[in-house]
């Protein structure tokens, strides 16, 4: 048995030229990121709100809004509450290389500017030094009832005990617990945890929900409920 892959941290590449998307998501992929893309500024937007991520890579130009409109709203208190994490980590990847370029996304709220073409070594060395300072940000842990989720360690407890989960597992519950009393539909869940464009005929949303269950409570099952037809919600909160 392959052991698991244990990934530095979760982003969201958000570009719409889809060799780069490509090459830009197999570099990070092979430097142990788990990785998600999102080709618009809308899939962009949904990853950033149901997802985990801890970072996205923002291209400016987009096909159906720019990429200064999706930090507005990734950053804009009026609109952002209770939708996007404020602690998430934002690198803009521009083509607009300017003075005046970089100062507008920095004061929209960026956390970095590299300009296109760059050098991926050094693209990688900033995505490391925006993870480290937004980390103690990010360590204040996820509560739901019982269950508590640490982002930063990405380890689980109910009550007083530890939990085990797989990276899938983990991004699942992780997704559920941002709006625990709303039903996620399958559609959703595959979408933003396993990157599923085609539903098509998968059992893997069922397997993992299911041993994420157990997990959560071996003797009863409670807290992961299957809201037959529709999708998953948590419960006993």
């Amino acid at each position: 048995m392959l052991p698991e892959r244990n990934e530095i941290a979760q982003v969201v590449v958000c570009e719409d030229d889809t060799a780069t998307l490509e090459l830009l998501c197999d570099h990070l992929v092979a430097d142990r990121y788990g990785v998600t893309a999102a080709p618009t500024a809308a899939d962009a937007l949904r990853l950033c709100q149901y997802g985990t991520p801890d970072l996205l890579l923002l291209d400016l130009s987009l096909p159906d809004a720019s990429g200064l409109d999706v930090l507005r709203e990734l950053r804009e208190p009026d609109r952002s509450v209770g939708r996007f994490d404020p602690r998430l980590g934002v690198v803009i990847l521009s083509g607009r290389g300017t003075e005046r370029d970089r100062v507008r996304g920095l004061e929209q709220g960026a956390d970095d500017y590299v300009v296109k073409p760059y050098h991926y070594s050094e693209l990688l060395a900033r995505i490391g030094a925006v993870l480290r300072r937004r980390r103690g940000a990010r360590s204040s842990p996820i509560l739901a009832g019982d269950i508590e989720i640490n982002r930063e360690q990405r380890s689980v407890s109910v009550g007083e005990r530890d939990v085990s989960l797989s990276n899938k597992e983990f991004s699942l519950l992780a997704m559920l617990a941002r709006e625990p009393t709303r039903v996620f539909t399958k559609e959703e869940l595959l979408r933003e945890v396993w990157g599923y464009r085609s539903l098509g005929h998968t059992r893997t949303l069922e397997a993992h929900a299911s041993r994420l269950r157990r997990k959560l409570d071996p003797d009863g099952g409670r807290y992961v409920v299957n809201c037959w037809g529709v999708g998953y919600r948590l419960i006993g909160l």
